[in-house]
């Protein structure tokens, strides 16, 4: 990487890490540009360059949330044996990072916010997607390995992701041990159907 992208790089993290403490301090609609440039000392245009819009931006913050829980579970997925024991571990990382991301509350208010660009609701999309794909994988090991008795693991993907999606929703006034007890509680319903 020459000069020029380590600065361009270095310009581009300077902005997110900004926004970020504004989003999680002001919320994602009480946060404007203006605030983003105040705080970087950046002008608006170099704001766009680098995101296009404050969508792009926050999109870009819950990408980069992304890449740290996977990274985070792919650490943790190897301590769990069976697919069982990684549902029931995934509900505990999904209710631990939930509970603790200081980003919730503002990605609560940003995908309640009926109104989004094209191409930020195609990244969603996307970012769909990929919980799926994930979701499909985990669960057909659990099946090869003979532990479900299913065919339909494109349908369950679903299911599950809209389980924990709906869990998130309901466990953010939650005291930490009753989120996870709720979560736990859902993998063995989940878990009663298929197993």
């Amino acid at each position: 990487m020459n000069k020029k992208q380590q600065q361009t790089e270095q310009t581009k993290k300077r902005i997110a890490d900004a926004a970020k403490a504004l989003f999680v301090q002001k919320g994602y609609k009480a946060t404007s540009i203006e605030d983003i440039v105040k705080a970087t000392g950046c002008s608006p245009g170099n704001i766009y360059y680098h995101f296009k819009s404050k969508e792009g931006l926050f999109f870009h913050l819950i990408e980069e949330w992304n890449t740290e829980w996977e990274e985070t579970w792919l650490s943790k997925e190897p301590l769990y044996l069976t697919t069982t024991e990684k549902l029931y571990g995934l509900a505990e990382h999904l209710a631990h990072d939930q509970l603790n991301h200081p980003l919730t509350k503002a990605v609560d208010e940003f995908f309640n916010n009926a109104e989004k660009a094209s191409d930020v609701e195609d990244r969603i999309n996307e970012m769909v997607q990929d919980y799926l794909a994930f979701n499909r994988q985990l669960l057909q090991r659990g099946v090869d390995r003979g532990e479900f008795k299913v065919n339909d693991v494109e349908r369950l993907a679903i299911i599950l992701d809209s389980l924990t999606l709906g869990l998130s929703q309901h466990s953010r006034n939650m005291e930490r041990e009753e989120a996870l007890a709720i979560y736990r509680l859902a993998i063995d319903v989940f878990l009663h159907g298929i197993a």
